[in-house]
């Protein structure tokens, strides 16, 4: 049977340079997705290839 799911989502803010949300912006705009969307792909990507080595 289907089932629809909605994830738990919680609002915050976070302060980022001009820039950054800038260039964000364009590439969300070229792949046809939110700017919440593409900020959330990026941090998991980023946590799941982080480093540990100290």
């Amino acid at each position: 049977m289907f089932e629809v799911k909605k994830p738990e989502m919680v609002n915050r803010t976070f302060r980022m340079p001009l820039d950054l949300i800038k260039r964000l912006e364009v590439v969300a705009q070229g792949k046809g997705v939110s700017l919440n969307n593409l900020v959330r792909q990026c941090c998991e990507y980023a946590l799941e290839n982080l480093n540990d080595k100290k």
